[in-house]
């Protein structure tokens, strides 16, 4: 392999692929380095939306979005930081998505409806500003395939199939109808002939879609990609980035930049000591990839690189529960589906419910980090009943197929004939547990829930069940077994980074660039300062930067 390149970009999530693309695509001699043997980073196992307010597709929606209407709502949200950088971000996101649908196979689609997190809150939308990407056939990558890093195994079924959401009741009732048998036929039939030539089903979606299409387009557009190559420090001629000290197993080596260095190596969130130091919380799960480890920050900050703290919070976070499998490896599983549909609570080891279940997992996640704060022993437990657990699933048990006594035996779900027993062998409090689910039920046949509005949001019942009345997201619990999963706060990415410009220049505690470094991803500081406003925020600013950073590096002399 040579050893210079114009631009060498650290990192393989949606920032480093994006970087690396554009750039390429600008007539750069691109060198894109991956720590592992797999490409996509935490991007590939997670949802693939992108929040991209003022997008194309939006303005067709509905209920049509406008920037007007996303400027008022990020006011509300986050105030009036970072406002020069919320400007690029708005500015650039047309330009960002014209480029990939033009230089990549990647196809996005809007949803209606799809609303912003905080649905009532002045200038949130409806749908527009959430686009999600299509189905990718992976077999477009012929043996290239096992390079995507695929979803995490319980989000797959027979071993490794994806599905779409429309194809989940088909799946889970695959007897139901003609309709439904047809479609799941045709699903499995399609997974085992893809299972004789490849590792995994090729039918691709959500984070793994979207990787999959850009590592397509960096493939067309002859990106050299480095796999097992980590950044070990950055190097420098007087004050100029001119390349790193990279390391392949115990082998280390040099690697020259003409012009850049980017750094999207995903962040922290992976790193305990790293995140206890620089956020203050601790974090003793990550649902995050297992080399977010801060290869990238570490360096920058080595050579004057600065963190930006003034975060609401440091990290987004997502409910989790953690299951050790068979093998020996653990697995932390994100609650995103179970919690807003109806007869689910989460209660603490008091027994008492304490927030909306079905507001966004970053809002859950606050409110048992706050409760953490107070109480450091604090353990949460979300709590259904059988009932819920055969129609809907409940964390990494799925509503078919299910397994319960594999999870009991792992000590991953908990069963109690009673409400009583549960609570006994959670070893909560039990009489305030009882209290709190027939409070609850009585909650479930008004239909309203006046101690924390749970299905008072479109937001909310856009995630439940629909059909289920008065009240899409409440339902009693009274039908034995009761069951529990126990689930703490993990992250799913790192808000605070390090500080840079609208392009994604590196600055030093004097506001000046360092010349020839750049951040894309969770290694630069994210513009939502620890807020959540919606589906995707991550992911969409990091696709929208690291476009400006590849535009800017693009017009460097020398």
């Amino acid at each position: 392999m040579r050893d210079t390149y114009d631009l060498i970009v650290f990192g393989s999530g949606a920032g480093g692929l994006v970087t690396a693309l554009v750039a390429a695509r600008n007539g750069l001699d691109v060198c894109l380095c991956e720590a592992t043997d797999q490409l996509g980073g935490t991007t590939a196992t997670s949802g693939g939306t992108i929040w991209v307010p003022g997008n194309e597709l939006g303005q067709k929606a509905p209920y049509p979005d406008t920037l007007d209407e996303a400027r008022r709502y990020m006011i509300g949200e986050i105030g009036d930081l970072d406002i020069d950088k919320r400007e690029a971000f708005f500015e650039a996101v047309p330009k960002a998505l014209d480029f990939l649908k033009n230089h990549s196979p990647l196809q996005l689609t809007m949803n209606h409806p799809y609303p912003d997190y905080h649905s009532e809150e002045e200038g949130a939308a409806i749908s527009g500003r959430a686009l999600t990407p299509i189905q990718y056939d992976g077999r477009r990558l012929g043996a290239f395939f096992k390079h995507i890093r695929p979803p995490i195994r319980e989000y797959m079924i027979l071993g490794g199939m994806m599905v779409g959401r429309s194809e989940i009741p088909s799946l889970v009732k695959p007897w139901s109808s003609l309709s439904a048998m047809m479609t799941s036929f045709r699903l499995v039939a399609r997974y085992v002939r893809d299972r004789l030539s490849f590792p995994r089903g090729t039918r691709l979606y959500l984070g793994n879609a979207l990787v999959a299409a850009l590592t397509e387009g960096l493939l067309k557009a002859h990106v050299e990609i480095r796999f097992d190559t980590r950044l070990s420090k950055i190097q420098l001629n007087g004050d100029r980035v001119v390349g790193a000290e990279i390391s392949k197993g115990a082998e280390t080596s040099n690697i020259k930049a003409r012009k850049a260095i980017v750094l999207a190596t995903g962040g922290f969130s992976s790193n305990p000591e790293a995140f206890l130091k620089w956020t203050g919380t601790a974090a003793p799960w990550s649902a995050t990839f297992s080399k977010n480890v801060g290869d990238g920050i570490k360096a920058a900050l080595a050579i004057g690189a600065q963190l930006d703290r003034d975060h609401a919070s440091g990290a987004f976070w997502m409910p989790s529960s953690r299951l050790q499998r068979e093998d020996g490896s653990v697995t932390i599983y994100p609650h995103i589906r179970d919690r807003p549909k109806p007869g689910l609570i989460c209660v603490a080891q008091d027994g008492r419910r304490f927030v909306n279940e079905s507001a966004s997992y970053h809002d859950v996640s606050q409110a048992m980090l706050d409760r953490l704060h107070l109480h450091t022993d604090s353990r949460f437990y979300l709590v259904c009943d059988r009932h819920f657990l055969s129609k809907y699933g409940l964390g990494m048990i799925n509503p078919v197929w299910q397994n319960l006594s594999y999870y009991q035996a792992r000590e991953y779900l908990i069963v109690g004939d009673t409400p009583a027993d549960l609570a006994r062998r959670l070893n909560i409090a039990s009489a305030q547990f009882c209290q709190t689910i027939e409070k609850h039920n009585g909650f479930a046949n008004s239909g309203t829930d006046p101690d924390f509005g749970k299905g008072s949001t479109r937001y909310n019942r856009f995630n439940g069940d629909s059909a289920h009345k008065p009240n899409p997201c409440l339902g009693p619990i009274n039908e034995g077994p009761f069951y529990a999963v126990e689930v703490r706060p993990a992250p799913i990415g790192t808000s605070l980074g390090l500080v840079t410009d609208g392009d994604g220049r590196i600055l030093r505690a004097d506001s000046t660039p360092i010349p020839g470094l750049y951040a894309a991803g969770n290694d630069m500081s994210s513009i939502m300062r620890g807020r959540y406003p919606g589906p995707g925020i991550t992911l969409g600013p990091h696709i929208v930067f690291a476009w400006r950073a590849a535009m800017s590096i693009a017009k460097l002399n020398g």
